[in-house]
């Protein structure tokens, strides 16, 4: 069955309001020094979706991760969960907004140790109960209204309003002319949105600065050496310890074990292999600019 229309501008709707965010999340990764993975080739993954998956093994597709020592050839820890969705009417918004928390509340949970942000950007028409939903799981929410939407298009010709009697036809129409839409004027779109969704923007972005900017108390490293044992029952684990040879143990590294304590309690863990990997992860907490990033 061919895709209808109405559904096809849906969709320019939706990558609207990605295309919206977009240089907002680039300005505040490049600002913070970490790394803006979205949908497109990364050598780090594989195809063009951003994937993360749960302890369960359940995959989850993503439109935004923030990621601490990423780079485009290595997936980073994740400080941000990012999903943006359009719904046009309200007896929809519910079902959305449960799909949403269905994606990001199991990431979130995985990586509790690295407390990542959980947002959203929601634009069209969304209940209060929904919204109310998502903020009680702890989610941030950039809601940009329907009629912001509709004037954002209004802008380059393109009346985007539309209800229940709006034939294929018409929707044909509206798609065809976003189609022929050079790129600067798409671009003038995105700009209307952030423009008329200033102070949402702003409230997000500041929710996020403040996770990622938590006042750090101290930072604990800790070096780990000598080979790993396992035990099948506890009694040989005790037996093990007890005869240790302390003096004995090897120099060999195994991993360095880091742990970033917060003033309000926080505290992020990690683990890594190589020495490299544990500089980059550190340094992703230090102020662009201000403090030059330590040799490896």
């Amino acid at each position: 069955m061919a895709e209808s229309f109405a559904h096809k501008f849906g969709q320019i709707i939706g990558d609207m309001l990605q295309a919206a965010m977009e240089p907002v999340l680039a300005d505040f990764a490049a600002s913070h020094r970490l790394y803006l993975d979205m949908k497109g080739p990364r050598p780090a993954r594989k195809g063009l979706k951003v994937t993360w998956t749960d302890r369960l093994g359940n995959r989850h597709d993503l439109d935004f991760v923030l990621e601490r020592g990423g780079t485009r050839d290595k997936i980073g820890i994740p400080v941000a969960f990012i999903e943006a969705a359009w719904r046009r009417y309200t007896k929809h918004s519910r079902n959305k907004a449960q799909e949403i928390q269905g994606a990001i509340t199991p990431l979130c949970e995985t990586y509790r140790q690295y407390r990542p942000f959980a947002g959203t950007i929601l634009g069209g028409e969304f209940t209060e109960g929904s919204l109310r939903q998502l903020r009680s799981h702890e989610f941030v929410v950039a809601y940009f209204p329907y009629k912001t939407i509709v004037e954002a298009f209004g802008s380059v010709g393109i009346k985007a309003s539309s209800d229940e009697s709006t034939s294929e036809k018409e929707f044909s129409r509206k798609v065809a002319h976003w189609i022929k839409l050079p790129e600067s004027k798409r671009n003038k779109v995105g700009g209307k949105l952030r423009k008329l969704n200033h102070k949402e923007i702003a409230e997000f972005a500041e929710a996020l600065r403040r996770v990622v900017t938590r006042t750090v108390q101290c930072v604990r490293v800790l070096p780990l050496h000598g080979e790993m044992v396992e035990s099948t029952t506890i009694e040989d684990a005790i037996s093990f310890i007890r005869t240790y040879r302390e003096d004995r143990a090897s120099a060999t590294l195994v991993r360095y074990e880091i742990q970033v304590v917060y003033l309000n309690g926080d505290k992020v863990s990690a683990e890594f292999k190589v020495k490299a990997d544990a500089i980059d992860f550190l340094a992703g907490y230090l102020p662009v600019g201000l403090v030059e990033t330590p040799k490896r």
